[in-house]
């Protein structure tokens, strides 16, 4: 079937990297699966079931080499996608076929394998973290000094700088890295736990050793690269693990929309603009535009991201008793689209913040076009401290400050509260006086030095503890 003649995901054909998706493969799947079979066979053999050496080895020849075809089609007969596959492990793997699985239920394969996989997925999540605050860190660095106008409801505020404003975006993205850290240094296995999680099957085999039962758990878990399993579960484990990740992941979402949404506001204003390639096209019909098309497909996916969470939520508190299968087919599409809509966010947004071009000159023109306004206080103060009374000056200020600002929203005209003030003579000041106090380096406090602290207190061990962790520079796939 030509791929053209039906539907694809275009998470997969257009956004999302080819290592998360190959962390969501069949072949990742199923070989984890096989490998969770040779993990539960060796530990039942170390605690004294008769499983041989040869069966064992046996396995372990075919990890990789799976006859997908048997499986399908074994798959079509029974309905059962793990019982298929221990079929089709079993026809490759005579010896070994009595003892695959052995004890086990479905859940121990495949919530094993999610977590297993989910663990990776959220290691390439930390490293393209990782790279992304360190874009964002150079560019806040670069900027710290540089006065923009700041804004508060979208309206004229007091200043800030371009670099702490970038800030703002860095530190939502660390909290997201702290999060991601959390859930993949403390994310358990589900272990080998049954039909009802009471270990019921696996005491029979031991011959009533509740002991052994016990430890089967822990022997896997270890053997797997995991150091401990959910204490007590059903046959699956709480779906609250899901909402966890799928709400950590949303948190990037969050991050990502809010610094490009930003973005798309500054480009806008004109003042700082996304990459924007030679050849690319910004309109079909408009050749002149720039549209910031890269922030807006963030916007786009992280809106999706976003409302994937409310699924394993929803998941997690109508799940009945010790396990319903209502959560199998929601599972195999939140779960992966879930990593892969994070992963294609943080790609673009590394490729936004490593390119991202500043206007300084439209920047400080929109800035004196404000200032005047911003600058009363000080003018008040100068002005008492030439023998001005402060609340006729008050008086004062504010009825210019009214008649300067119907000059430009009724007439269109610049802004020339200063020019009023500096021919009222009760204020006793010049031109010249009055330019003094206009510079904006003067008007952002503790911006830079705020960006500084929070950078080497906060980023800076973090990018030195993952030197060399970090994922290699994002490409815009198109």
């Amino acid at each position: 079937m030509n791929r053209r003649d039906v539907y694809e995901n275009p998470l997969l054909s257009r956004y999302a990297s080819r290592e998360m998706a190959e962390l969501f493969s069949e072949k990742t799947k199923f070989s984890t699966w096989r490998r969770l079979w040779i993990a539960l066979a060796e530990a039942e053999q170390e605690l004294g079931l008769p499983i041989t050496d040869a069966q064992i080895a046996e396995m372990k020849a075919h990890v990789d080499d799976i006859n997908y075809q048997d499986a399908e089609r074994r798959e079509a007969e029974t309905r059962h996608d793990v019982m298929s596959h221990v079929y089709a492990y079993g026809l490759q793997c005579p010896q070994a076929r009595p003892i695959i699985h052995l004890g086990a239920t479905s859940a121990y394969v495949g919530d094993n394998t999610d977590i297993i996989v989910m663990r990776s997925a959220l290691g390439l999540i930390k490293s393209k973290l990782v790279r992304l605050m360190a874009s964002i860190s150079r560019f806040a660095l670069e900027y710290k000094g540089m006065p923009t106008l700041g804004f508060t409801h979208f309206q004229a505020a007091q200043l800030t700088t371009v670099g702490k404003r970038a800030s703002l975006w860095l530190q939502d993205f660390y909290l997201d890295y702290l999060e991601t850290t959390r859930l993949a240094d403390s994310i358990p296995m589900l272990g080998v736990k049954g039909t009802t999680g009471t270990q019921a099957s696996f005491v029979e085999l031991f011959d009533g050793d509740r002991g052994k039962a016990g430890m089967l758990d822990g022997i896997v878990a270890e053997k797997m690269g995991f150091a401990g399993v959910i204490p007590v579960s059903g046959q699956t484990y709480t779906r609250k693990v899901d909402s966890w990740i799928l709400g950590a992941l949303s948190g990037i979402g969050q991050s990502a929309g809010k610094m490009t949404n930003d973005i798309r506001l500054l480009q806008h204003l004109k003042e700082i603009e996304e990459p924007f390639e030679s050849k690319q096209i910004g309109s079909s019909a408009m050749a002149y535009k720039r549209n910031p098309m890269r922030s807006e497909r963030v916007a786009s996916l992280s809106r999706h991201l976003i409302n994937l969470a409310a699924d394993p939520a929803y998941t997690a508190a109508t799940q009945w008793f010790e396990r319903t299968l209502d959560d199998s087919a929601g599972r195999r599409i939140y779960i992966p689209q879930g990593f892969l809509t994070a992963d294609a966010i943080l790609d673009i947004c590394s490729n936004i913040a490593s390119g991202l071009v500043v206007y300084e000159k439209a920047i400080h023109g929109r800035i004196m076009s404000e200032i005047p306004f911003m600058a009363t206080e000080n003018i008040l103060m100068e002005a008492v401290k030439k023998g001005g009374d402060r609340q006729e000056l008050h008086e004062k200020i504010r009825l210019h400050s009214m008649a300067a600002g119907k000059r430009v929203k009724e007439e269109g005209r610049p802004n020339d509260l200063l020019e009023r003030i500096a021919g009222d003579p009760a204020f006793g000041l010049t031109e010249g006086d009055i330019g003094k106090l206009l510079a904006p380096e003067g008007y952002i406090g503790r911006a830079a030095d705020q960006v500084e602290e929070f950078i080497n207190r906060y980023i800076q061990p973090v990018l030195e503890e993952n030197a060399g962790a970090a994922a290699p520079e994002a490409e815009l796939r198109v």
